[in-house]
C-alpha cells in the first residue's frame, strides 16, 4: 500500500489522485468527517480532483454515513479491512490519504479493537447520566485520552465507553487483520506557506457556499450540538448562524483554529515517527520523484 499524509490544505487529495491515475491503483480516503454525506465544502472532499487525465478515479470511506450516525476508529478499521483485502484479491493498489493521524496509524501499526455493538440497553443506562458523569466514566477505564473530542460530545462519550468496556473483557475473539506493508510519503511544506494555503482555502470555500451548507444541514434536522461537534468549520459557522458571533468573527477564528489544527496533525506524524513508523517527506512539486519510488517499492 501506499501513502499519502499530510496537514490539512497541504494538496493531499490531488496527489493521491495522480498516484492512483498512474498506478491503475484506488484511493482510500482516511478522514474523519469526509464519511459523511451532504457534508462537502466544509470537509473538503474536492471530488473534482479524483478526475485525473479525464478518467475518473474510484474513492473508498467518502460519503459512506449520515450526519447524524457516529463514525469511529473501529468502523474504519473494520471497512478499511474490508476495502484493502478486496483491493489486493484484485492486485489493484491501494493508495491511503488523509489528515487524521489515528487512523492511519491503527492499519499502519495494526491496532487491537474491540468488537464494541451497540447495547441499547447499557446505553440508555449511560443515557441517565451527566456529561461530567460519563467523563470519569471514560476517563476510568482510558486514564490516557488521546482523541478529545470524544470528551465534549455525549454521543462519543458513550460510545467510546462502549468500546473500552469491550476492550476490558477479557478472552475476547482476535480478528485477524491482514499484514500490510506500506511506503508512506508525507507532505511537507514551511509554516507560512502552509498558512497562506490555509487563508486562500478558506476564502474560496466560503464564496462556494460552505455557510449555506451548514445552515441547510441544520434545516434538514441536524442540531447545532451536533453540526458543532464536527468542529473547525462547522462549530464556527454554527456559532455565527445562531448570531452568537459576527461574520469576520467566524472567519478570523476559522482560520486561526485550522492553522491549530494543522500543527496538531505535524505534531501527530512527529509521534508517528518516534514510534517507528517512517515517514519520507516531500514537497507537492516533487510528485515525480515520489512516483519513481512508489513505482520501484511495488515492483
Amino acid at each position: 500500500m501506499i501513502v499519502i499524509l499530510g496537514p490539512t490544505a497541504s494538496g493531499k487529495t490531488n496527489l493521491a489522485s495522480m498516484l492512483a491515475c498512474d498506478l491503475q491503483g484506488e484511493v482510500i480516503s482516511a478522514d474523519s468527517r469526509q464519511v459523511y454525506k451532504n457534508m462537502n465544502i466544509g470537509t473538503g472532499k474536492d471530488l473534482d480532483q479524483y478526475i485525473v487525465k479525464g478518467r475518473r478515479i474510484p474513492y473508498h470511506l467518502i460519503d459512506i454515513m449520515e450526519p447524524e450516525d457516529e463514525f469511529n476508529l473501529f468502523e474504519f478499521q473494520v471497512r478499511f479491512y474490508e476495502i484493502f483485502r478486496d483491493l489486493a484479491s484484485k492486485k489493484i493498489v491501494p493508495v491511503l490519504a488523509g489528515g487524521t493521524g489515528l487512523y492511519i496509524e491503527s492499519v499502519l501499526v495494526g491496532y487491537d479493537m474491540p468488537h464494541a455493538p451497540v447495547d441499547e440497553e447499557f446505553r440508555n443506562n449511560l443515557n441517565r447520566k451527566t456529561k461530567d458523569e460519563l467523563q470519569e466514566i471514560l476517563l476510568k477505564l482510558k486514564p490516557s485520552m488521546h482523541n478529545r473530542t470524544d470528551m465534549e460530545d455525549a454521543g462519543r462519550l458513550i460510545r467510546a465507553i462502549e468500546i473500552e468496556t469491550a476492550r476490558s473483557i477479557k478472552n475476547q475473539d482476535q480478528r485477524k487483520i491482514p499484514r500490510i506493508d506500506a511506503l508512506v510519503f508525507g507532505i511537507k511544506l514551511e509554516r507560512p506557506v502552509l498558512r497562506q494555503r490555509i487563508k486562500i482555502r478558506l476564502e474560496e470555500r466560503l464564496k462556494h457556499g460552505m455557510v449555506e451548507e451548514v445552515a441547510n444541514l441544520h434545516s434538514s434536522g441536524l442540531s447545532w450540538e451536533r453540526l458543532e461537534s464536527f468542529g473547525l468549520e462547522y462549530r464556527f459557522i454554527s456559532q455565527y448562524l445562531q448570531n452568537k458571533i459576527t461574520f469576520e468573527e467566524m472567519k478570523k477564528g476559522l482560520n486561526t483554529a485550522i492553522g491549530q489544527f494543522a500543527k496538531r496533525q505535524e505534531t501527530w506524524f512527529r509521534r508517528m515517527e518516534k514510534k517507528g513508523i517512517v515517514i519520507n517527506w516531500f514537497s507537492p512539486g516533487d510528485y515525480p520523484l515520489l512516483r519513481e519510488r512508489a513505482i520501484e517499492f511495488l515492483r
